[in-house]
């Protein structure tokens, strides 16, 4: 994989799975925001799957394409 498919399949699942996501915004109305990120990096399975694009994307670096 290169730097841009991973940062395209990065906006594709923000785009399909985290904008509008009911859990998100009700666990941001009932506990706040910082309790809803909380759940979407260690809970949410999506979230799950965006560190470990995150964590592909540093290996390759930021200064290559």
């Amino acid at each position: 994989m290169n730097k841009i498919s991973i940062m395209n399949e990065i906006d594709e699942m923000l785009d399909q799975y985290c904008d509008g996501c009911f859990v998100k915004r009700q666990i941001r109305k009932d506990h706040g925001k910082t309790a809803a990120h909380r759940f979407c990096i260690s809970k949410c399975t999506v979230g799950s799957q965006l560190q470990f694009l995150g964590e592909e994307l540093n290996k390759i670096g930021i200064d290559k394409k």
